[in-house]
């Protein structure tokens, strides 16, 4: 063989070496937990598998859960892919290991009923099956870039396995029902609220003749209120299982941060609208200049309290199996170990680090086009609809709210500029020059102007033309072509299809997985 022929080779092989490198850590993390159980677990073959399980599915879950905390930062260039990472993997791991040992329903959310568990040993094999049914399906939905609910995606692998394990009759029908719900619920709640705040904010800052005077007035109010709902959650979501604390005493909690948070930020956000108003910067760049820091701090919070919420679908299932296998029995409740705690820990943030930035960027930038407003607008939808729906009683999931904000901004954008299109087209039909550049000057005006002087503009207009009874001076395909530069689709297509899809088939997708698992480790354990 020549050396050229060699040379080709080496290079048609680079592009495979990062995978295999990442392949490859990711072995010598589930292998290190194999060597561990076994020397620590008494040697029980179970246990040992149970645990390597629950480090896949901890990879799994850093590499595509925790990208719906960062990737709107990263999409708005508030922070660096690497600084994302690094954040995010730090509070990840301090949420699961400080505020993530609560205690873990064994059964989990009631899926199926307790009665139905016919031994201890089957109750083993139906939660090693349920864990590795999610562990492979997010395995599957990360490769193809679509975010799956890591929640969903262990329910239906229980769901699968207790069918399987007791039959149809042994599931409960009522609970799964509501989260099915939620398939809706949770990306509708976050879209709405998105869309609510950025209206909010364009409105009330953006589209102000004086932009950085209504910044000045709004902004330090806006990042105290999203200092009380960040607040709040983390007191009822990642706090509560160190201290108990009711909803009003997180409220009041809240409120005390976001005091603190309005007298700290007005200064800077005084300081940052001054520097903007120079001819160099825009006044919309400088506005999102002004929610750069208060997005890290967004992302930081939402990955401690992640952590702290969803370790559990990591290693409940192994907290439960490990419980089983030390006392023969099948309890209501299993308390999570902390050697359990770590393997979640750490292989979130493995994960993440390994195999998280194709997710963030799909979540961040290939849906829509994100700044810091909208992605402020995305974390506080993502805050306030969780705290709303656990006061209600409602299933979510963060990774629909999430993604659900990211669509309502990108819808919210494309209807603004639909409407404005209407507006041009009103206006090139009742203007009364027929010289482009008079038209091009008017619209300019028209760029410039307030909301409701928009309005009033628009309706003199038509007034005038009416007075007039002129006939049209462009014909339809004229100002279609002179309004096509206004319009255009926000929010990708594709992304909506592959991501909905994905979101449809979760629980029956693992479910189906679930069940065939139990049939195989139930063949395999039987003599």
């Amino acid at each position: 063989m020549e050396i050229t022929d060699i040379n080709n080779i080496e290079r048609a092989t680079l592009k495979a070496q990062p995978e295999l490198l990442r392949f490859g850590l990711s072995l010598l993390f589930i292998v290190g937990i194999m060597l561990y159980t076994w020397a620590t677990g008494g040697g029980s073959v179970l246990l040992i598998a149970a645990a390597m399980i629950g480090g896949y599915m901890a990879i799994n879950i850093g590499a595509n859960d925790v990208a719906n905390n960062v990737g709107p930062a990263v999409g708005s260039r508030a922070l660096t892919m690497g600084g994302a990472l690094v954040i995010a993997a730090i509070f990840e791991a301090a949420g699961a290991l400080i505020a993530g040992g609560d205690v873990v329903t064994t059964i989990r959310g009631g899926i199926i009923a307790q009665s139905s568990v016919a031994s201890a040993e089957v109750y083993v094999w139906l939660m090693m099956a349920a864990l590795l049914a999610g562990a492979i399906w997010l395995n599957i939905a990360t490769a193809v870039g679509a975010p799956a609910s890591t929640t969903h995606s262990i329910v239906g692998g229980v769901l699968g396995a207790g069918v399987a394990a007791g039959g149809w009759g042994v599931a409960n029908w009522g609970t799964m029902g509501t989260i099915a719900a939620s398939w809706v619920i949770s990306p509708v709640m976050g879209g709405i609220i998105a869309a609510a705040f950025l209206y909010f904010i364009k409105h009330r800052i953006m589209y102000r003749p004086d932009v950085m005077a209504a910044a000045r007035s709004l902004v330090p109010l806006l990042v105290a209120g999203m200092a009380w709902t960040f607040a709040t959650y983390l007191m009822l979501k990642g706090v509560r299982a160190l201290i108990k604390v009711s909803f009003l005493e997180a409220i009041l909690v809240g409120l005390v941060v976001a005091i603190i948070t309005f007298l700290l930020v007005r200064p800077r956000v005084l300081r940052l609208s001054l520097a903007s108003n120079q001819p160099a910067q825009g006044d919309k760049a400088g506005v999102n200049t002004m929610f750069t820091v208060p997005l890290i701090f967004a992302a930081a919070l939402l990955s401690f309290a992640h952590g702290a919420n969803d370790v559990a679908n990591a290693v409940g299932p192994l907290a439960g199996i490990a419980d089983v296998l030390g006392s023969g029995t099948v309890g209501k409740s299993a308390q999570i170990p902390l050697w359990v705690l770590m393997v979640g820990a750490i292989g979130i943030a493995l994960g993440l680090a390994l195999f998280g930035p194709k997710l963030i960027r799909t979540v961040g930038s290939e849906i829509t086009e994100l700044d810091q407003t909208r992605a402020f607008c995305i974390a506080m939808a993502a805050t306030i609809t969780v705290i709303i729906a656990s006061q209600l009683g409602l299933p979510v999931s963060s990774t629909h709210i999430a993604v659900g904000g990211v669509f309502g901004v990108g819808f919210l954008r494309e209807y603004l500029k639909s409407s404005y299109s209407r507006m041009v087209d009103e206006i090139l039909a009742h203007h009364p020059d027929d010289d482009v550049e008079a038209i091009k000057r008017y619209l300019h005006e028209f760029d410039d102007a307030s909301p409701q002087e928009k309005a009033l503009m628009l309706h003199k207009l038509k007034q005038e033309a009416k007075m007039r009874a002129a006939p049209e001076l462009f014909t339809r395909e004229d100002r279609k072509g002179l309004r096509k530069v206004y319009r255009g689709e926000l929010v990708k297509r594709a992304q909506i299809m592959k991501i909905v899809t994905a979101w449809i088939i979760t629980v029956p997708a693992s479910a189906l997985l679930g069940a065939l698992f139990f049939f195989a480790l139930r063949g395999a354990m039987l003599p």
